[in-house]
């Protein structure tokens, strides 16, 4: 379960709201809202006050690191530390679990020992989502998990989405394709770029 209470976040006035296991929650608004930045600081990638709460242990309680490890943030424009995408994977991640991650999204193997240069932009984030799955964090983070995808890929990626949901995972996502929305997500967090708004079945602030 993710708990969030009062999160500050720039402009935004406080947030709250409530995610239970295998729920999905649809973060949108106009470029400039705070979407990224919400999904930053619930990630405690950047300060903010407030409460964020994991499963009974907050924010606060832990060191960064572990906190990422239960808060996965998947960026659109993921970072890579190596000149390859293998090395930038956990050096014990389990084979068999790395190569049906690969398997589900359409992705050689191969590409895991060819330069990152030579990627396509969309391989970068598909090998990047697979990333961040395996070592299967509570929460996952998800912005703009698809932009950069064709229709094929972008059903993969919902499907493997969706099985994280099954598989008791809550997601936060940030999409501007409304009709992915619509198939994803349980609840809606509508932002401006002067106040948080409930939408349609949206989690409002206090």
């Amino acid at each position: 379960m993710l708990r969030v209470e009062r999160l500050q976040v720039g402009h935004l006035k406080p947030l709250s709201f409530e995610l239970s296991d295998g729920e999905c929650l649809a973060v949108e608004g106009p470029s400039g809202a705070g979407k990224t930045l919400l999904l930053r600081a619930l990630a405690d990638l950047d300060p903010a006050a407030g409460r964020v709460v994991v499963d009974g242990q907050e924010r606060n309680e832990l060191p960064a690191h572990e906190w990422r490890r239960r808060v996965r943030y998947c960026s659109p424009e993921p970072a890579w530390w190596s000149d390859t995408p293998r090395g930038s994977f956990p050096v014990n991640a389990p084979t068999a679990k790395l190569e049906r991650l690969l398997q589900s999204l359409d992705l050689d193997p191969r590409l895991l020992d060819r330069p990152i240069a030579v990627l396509s932009t969309g391989e970068r984030q598909r090998l990047a989502f697979v990333r961040a799955l395996l070592d299967e964090p509570p929460v996952i983070l998800l912005d703009e998990p698809t932009g950069a995808l064709d229709p094929q890929s972008k059903a993969l990626v919902e499907e493997l989405i969706r099985f994280q949901l099954l598989s008791g995972h809550c997601v936060v996502l940030v999409s501007h394709d409304e009709a992915q929305i619509g198939r994803l997500a349980d609840a809606r967090l509508v932002l401006s770029k002067e106040k948080p708004t409930p939408g349609a079945g949206a989690v409002s602030a206090p």
